[in-house]
């Protein structure tokens, strides 16, 4: 992946080194590269300069006279000065500038080095100074900026302007960061914009699918998976839905996290994971916690820095928004028009509790787009897709569970009660209660009403595997039997 600053967009660098030869060289490679350079003999002289001039980076030695590297950076970040610095050392000092890096350096240069080197970490620290620095004014009602696009962060809503704050603040960092939210919110969209903007953007995301994580993995099988850490090298690993691996291996996953270290499949050498920890969920953590479901000590070495994905109808500002985008982006694959939302589409969609979230509202309009004649797309034609979600308030619905009933028993019956009303069918039934077709079905398992058969290759958005024994709503003659009370709850 090429650097994430625009070879266009420059910089001013100040350059302060007590050796000649040696800022001159610096500065000559990155006068070449675009970037506006000034030198300077002294951290002295320095701090003094940087207070009268601007500039997006300090490139400073480590050893010199009057004031030394790390003083240096200590007395710019006392002074609260916006600049970011890299430390320059030799091999024999590099825990002088890990030191360096806790008093605030942005990362450090070890000679000898080449002008590669330079110029891709000196772009990133213009970037991230960039990234960091205050928005010169309010930008409520603007359009998404083409960088947000590019991210896929489309919306101005409250919540969306506080997640872009939030994710100024995380990605320049290289901490661990948990991302919940229901199914649909963009939860893996996020992952990847942390990724984009962080220090490790020039490294690969690697994701490791957790609910394929079974206690059925044989030992090899595990550490196959685990080995991913090593794919993502220098990169980010995406814990994609965490809270589906099973208890038995949580340990093993908490001690890879905590070690940084995994072996290859076949061999006994210990290899370290130099990556970024990303990880999602669609469940309440501190509720799957309290329950004894997720590892306790897990838990806190993920949600280092947690971030909370608001539902779709909680930005009820942004649905037009992303609704136009998505039907832009559908138009561009297409290669031809697509009819615009009819003024009626538009208070339908307004109205609307979108169960599945952005997910939902971006395969709406993409079948609007695909099956459009060019005439605006009526509230008419998509009414009958929308309907596929129940409402969760229907007071006539199959529920009526007395008060006082156990949680799992209401959430096994509204289960029931959902994958009747769709026939048996998976993908909407998970989409109607807000979760992931996996979680859906590992909560089929765990209550006993997954499907005996055998299934053919069915896929994930196909109706569940049929037993010989059906009933009407083509549901397996157990499940039928508990939503009709004939089996007994438990006490």
């Amino acid at each position: 992946m090429n650097s994430p600053v625009p070879h266009s967009e420059t910089g001013r660098i100040l350059v302060v080194d007590d050796h000649a030869a040696a800022r001159e060289s610096v500065a000559d490679v990155l006068r070449q590269a675009g970037y506006q350079v000034h030198c300077l003999a002294s951290a002295v002289e320095a701090l003094a300069h940087l207070q009268a001039e601007t500039y997006d980076v300090v490139i400073t030695d480590l050893q010199m006279p009057g004031m030394d590297g790390l003083e240096f950076i200590r007395q710019i970040n006392q002074l609260r000065l916006r600049v970011q610095v890299l430390m320059v050392t030799a091999h024999a000092t590099i825990s002088s500038a890990v030191e360096a890096m806790r008093c605030g350096a942005f990362d450090y240069l070890e000679k000898p080095f080449d002008a590669s080197q330079l110029e891709q970490l000196v772009a990133r620290a213009v970037w991230r100074g960039k990234l960091l620095a205050p928005e010169p004014g309010p930008q409520v009602g603007n359009p998404a900026s083409a960088a947000d696009l590019d991210l896929g962060m489309v919306g101005h809503s409250p919540a969306m302007q506080q997640l872009r704050k939030r994710l100024q603040q995380v990605a320049p960092t290289d901490e661990t960061v948990l991302i919940c939210g229901e199914s649909g919110t963009g939860k893996e969209l996020v992952a990847r914009a942390i990724h984009q903007l962080s220090l490790r953007s020039a490294g690969e995301m690697v994701s490791l699918n957790c609910p394929a994580l079974s206690p059925q993995l044989t030992e090899s099988e595990f550490d196959e998976r685990v080995g991913r850490f090593e794919l993502a090298a220098g990169g980010t690993i995406f814990l994609d839905e965490v809270t589906e691996i099973d208890p038995p291996l949580q340990a093993k996953l908490l001690r890879v996290l905590q070690q940084r270290t995994f072996e290859r499949v076949g061999c006994s050498v210990t290899r370290v994971a130099d990556v970024r920890v990303l990880a999602s969920s669609n469940r309440d953590l501190p509720e799957e916690v309290a329950a004894g479901r997720f590892r306790q000590d897990l838990y806190y070495r993920l949600a280092v820095v947690p971030l909370v994905l608001p539902p779709l109808r909680e930005r009820g500002e942004d649905v037009h928004l992303l609704a136009d985008h998505f039907l832009a982006r559908a138009a561009q694959r297409l290669g031809r028009p697509c009819g615009p939302l009819a003024a009626d589409t538009r208070t339908l969609f307004a109205n609307y509790h979108w169960p599945g979230n952005v997910r939902e509202l971006e395969n709406i309009v993409t079948r609007a787009c695909v099956l459009s004649d060019g005439n605006p797309i009526t509230a008419a034609e998509l009414q009958p897709w929308l309907e596929a979600a129940p409402d969760a308030a229907d007071p006539d619905g199959p529920m009526g569970l007395p008060v006082g009933s156990r949680l799992e028993d209401v959430e096994r019956e509204m289960i029931i009660a959902t994958l009747e009303h769709f026939q048996g069918h998976r993908a909407k039934t998970a989409a109607a209660l807000g979760i992931g077709v996996r979680t859906l079905s590992g909560k089929l398992k765990t209550y006993g009403l997954a499907p005996r058969a055998k299934s053919f290759g069915a896929a994930d958005g196909a109706t569940v595997a049929q037993p010989t024994t059906m009933n009407r709503h083509n549901l397996p003659l157990a499940t039928a039997d508990f939503a009709a009370g004939k089996l007994g709850k438990s006490a």
